[in-house]
């Protein structure tokens, strides 16, 4: 029997979050875990799944995933395999095949915090929200329930979070995440609700056009200015002109400065919606969504969006 291990790690695979539990006063750690163990495949398997790797290494995703729908042919019930072309397709944004893949995956092993990470991450990427494909999914499996609870934890979704402890049998080690959620909730609850202004904002005469606002808050950013001056001049720019992606990567990168990292992440996801054909600004808002991913502990999201910067 051959045993293959394969250090993802080393590809920039399987960097994932696991928690470590114990004393009530401890904080919870993110540890990383880099290892995948196949047994007992063919070569030709071998041969496609090492050159996978080497092309994902490289960032050479298209012929990365040719070998891996290789892998798929011959191994069709293989978990990993499923689990890499959801990842591939979540980066070419093929949401509704990747989402297929990782619920492949993920049924073919529940317990799996990796697969979990992998199809919230699609998910949100989708817009959509986790319960409605709870029907796909071995939902009574305690394990499962408990692995994708740490994830929207983790993302800061407390609510979902708590939500996928409901009605399950938890182990000392839930429950004490469950305390960490409930104690989360309750600090955003008392956190206050700033007051909207209501009034229109109205550009200044010097600010009229869009190079204008663009020339004066490439300063901003490039010099020591106050932030909150950079969010309102930002705000204003999009106000005004709502269909212009760099003022909403400048927003976003004032927002990350504020450390307002799930704000900017939005704003910075509609800087994407907005972009066309501008590379350097694409890199620029790959990068603020990396930081912003990194921040919030989502270390899934912030290596995708590294990956992406040409």
């Amino acid at each position: 029997m051959k045993k293959l291990i394969f250090l993802g790690l080393f590809f920039g695979v399987f960097i994932m979050p696991s928690w470590t539990y114990a004393q009530e006063n401890q904080e919870l750690e993110v540890e990383q875990s880099s290892e995948v163990f196949l047994e007992e495949y063919s070569d030709t398997f071998q041969e496609n799944f090492f050159e996978g790797l080497k092309q994902m290494g490289i960032r050479n995703y298209d012929r990365a995933i040719t070998y891996f729908l290789e892998c798929k042919r011959l191994q069709p019930q293989n978990t990993v395999v499923s689990f890499e072309l959801a990842k591939f397709h979540l980066y070419d944004k093929q949401f509704i095949l990747a989402q297929d893949y990782a619920l492949e995956a993920l049924n073919g092993e529940p317990e799996n915090y990796w697969y979990a990470e992998t199809l919230v991450d699609i998910v949100d990427a989708k817009k959509t929200v986790i319960g409605e494909i709870k029907g796909e999914l071995p939902w009574s499996n305690v394990v499962l329930r408990g692995n994708l609870a740490e994830i929207y934890f983790l993302n800061e979704d407390y609510l979902t979070a708590k939500s996928m402890l409901k009605g399950v049998k938890t182990s000392k080690k839930q429950e004490y995440l469950e305390g960490k959620i409930n104690d989360s909730i309750a600090k955003q609850q008392k956190k206050v609700v700033p007051v909207v202004k209501t009034e229109t904002k109205v550009p200044s005469e010097d600010l009229n056009t869009v190079s204008a606002y663009k020339a004066k808050i490439e300063v901003m950013l490039s010099s020591a200015s106050d932030n909150d001056e950079v969010l309102t001049t930002t705000e204003e720019a999009m106000e005004s002109f709502p269909s212009q992606p760099y003022f909403y990567y400048a927003n976003g990168a004032a927002l990350n400065k504020a450390s307002r990292h799930k704000d900017a992440i939005d704003i910075l996801e509609t800087a994407l919606d907005y972009l066309i054909d501008d590379t350097q600004l694409e890199n620029a808002i790959y990068k603020e969504l990396a930081n912003a991913y990194t921040a919030t502990n989502n270390t899934s999201k912030a290596n995708m969006y590294l990956s992406k910067i040409k």
